[in-house]
This record gives structure tokens, C-alpha cells and sequence, in this order.
């Protein structure tokens, strides 16, 4: 299967073989978060939930050097001058939650710096892909904006750190994130990090969709619940692992020295 959206969406998508891309396309903004991206991107992690022919996906965007700047500032200031309220009041979604929630695993594929918003969408994923001499933080503390939404991320990084993230708003190099474990890759450049994002995506494209579903569901239960519960979470996930035919096709496809088929279930 193969959709495309028309080139002039603020937010592009289409699934090939399994692995959704969507990419926001606003070169011009920097890639930066309007109401129109976000409200797209919600409906688009709701596709990628529900929709049997994906797997994976990956969340990129246009080259110039900013894999999203965050809010668009410049709407934020329009829409407070014209109505009196905060951008946010207009989202449905404000804090990206949804696409915490999506079940199907979601790269980053990150071409450029990475800050605010930018750094939602990073987050929020499951695996990252970043691109050698960019940078990326949590900048809202030299905005007046704040960033609830980086409790998660007490998970992801050393809790030193990530305070120093979110009271600075300083921007660090993105190979101190990857020294920390944040970032799985760096790439030399754009085509690099999206051909190592799909390369990623077809692995796990490729592998059991049931043992792919409970190994995310496991780790976010962990987090969420903490180690004892989570592992008791991971426990019952898992049960419809092994009582599924994917856990006979497996072993069968294994022993008859063939790729498995797959169903699912």
C-alpha cells in the first residue's frame, strides 16, 4: 500500500511496505509547529494507530537545517492579538499526547536542530536519529512557554541534565545526547539520517508485530508504573505473544530455514 498526500499539506505522509513517513514541510518556517501542523500530525498518529498496513513510523521534515523550532511564535503572537488567548487553547492536543500513546513504534529522523516542540516529537518517539553538528534543548524558559510535557524525559536522560535542559534553554551538541543514550545514531547528513531511520523501520517492519506491539507496551508500563507492576504488565502483554500463531510461525519458519509470514496474530 501507498498513500500520498498533496505536496503543498503543511505535513506530508505515505506508507510504503509497512513503514509510514510523515514529514512537516515548512522550510521556510523552520519547520516550526502551527495549529495546521498540529492538528494534522493528530490525525495522522491516529491513521498510523489503526491503520493494519503500518508498522512503523518515522516523523521527519523539509531540509534547512531545523528539524522543527517548536511553536510558531510568530501565529502564537498573532492569535493572542487577535483573540486574547494562548495558542494552546486552540489545539486539541496541545502537548503531543496522542503520539505518546501510539502502540506502533515511531522514529525520529532528525536533519536538523532540534528545540521546544522539536524536542516533543523527539522525545515522543521511540528510536532517534540525529545529524552530525546539529543541536537540540528544551528553550522555552527564554520564551515565558513551559514544558510539562519533559517529565517523561526523567526516563530518557540523567535528571541533572535534564534540569539544566529545561532552566536554561540552552542548546547542547547532539553528541552529548547520544553520549547519555537519547540518540541511537548520528548521521553525517540529511540522506544519511533518513536511510539509517529506514533502515531501522524495515528491521522492525520486518520482525513478529505482536512481540514488536508488547515490547513498547512493556517499557511504557514500566515507566508508568514502576518496576515491580511493569514487569507484571509486561507479563500479561506477552501472553498473547506466546498464544499467538506468530509464536508457531516462528520457530517453524526457523527449523524450514525460510523468512516467517506473519499475521499478526
Amino acid at each position: 500500500m501507498n498513500a500520498v498526500d498533496s505536496p503543498t499539506a503543511p505535513v506530508s505522509f505515505r506508507i510504503d511496505d509497512g513503514v509510514a513517513t510523515i514529514s512537516i514541510d515548512r522550510p521556510d518556517q523552520r519547520n516550526a509547529l502551527s495549529i495546521a501542523v498540529c492538528e494534522r500530525l493528530l490525525d495522522l498518529w491516529e491513521e498510523v494507530e489503526t491503520n493494519q498496513a503500518i508498522r512503523v513510523a518515522i516523523i521527519t521534515s523539509s531540509d534547512c537545517g531545523t528539524f522543527s523550532a517548536g511553536m510558531d511564535l510568530k501565529e502564537a503572537a498573532r492569535i493572542r492579538a487577535e483573540t486574547g488567548k494562548d495558542m494552546l487553547e486552540m489545539l486539541r492536543d496541545p502537548f503531543h499526547e496522542r503520539m505518546r500513546k501510539v502502540s506502533k513504534p515511531i522514529i525520529a529522523a532528525m536533519t536538523g536542530h532540534f528545540t521546544a516542540g522539536g524536542m516533543v516529537l523527539a522525545a515522543n518517539s521511540d528510536i532517534r536519529v540525529g545529524m552530525q553538528g546539529t543541536r537540540g534543548g528544551i528553550s522555552e524558559a527564554k520564551v515565558g512557554r513551559g514544558s510539562p510535557w519533559g517529565v517523561p524525559m526523567l526516563w530518557m536522560l540523567p535528571q541533572p541534565f535534564l534540569l539544566e535542559l529545561m532552566l536554561t534553554g540552552d542548546l547542547h551538541p547532539i553528541e552529548r545526547f547520544h553520549q547519555l543514550g537519547f540518540v541511537n545514531y548520528i548521521e553525517p547528513d540529511p540522506d544519511g539520517v533518513r536511510g539509517r531511520a529506514r533502515q531501522v523501520a524495515r528491521t522492525i517492519a520486518d520482525n513478529a508485530p505482536l512481540t514488536v506491539w508488547a515490547a513498547k507496551k512493556s517499557v511504557g508500563a514500566a515507566m508508568d508504573l514502576g518496576c515491580e507492576q511493569g514487569l507484571e504488565a509486561a507479563k500479561r502483554f506477552h501472553e498473547r505473544v506466546y498464544a499467538s500463531a506468530d509464536a508457531v510461525e516462528g520457530p517453524r519458519a526457523f527449523a524450514e530455514k525460510r523468512a516467517p509470514r506473519w499475521i499478526g496474530a
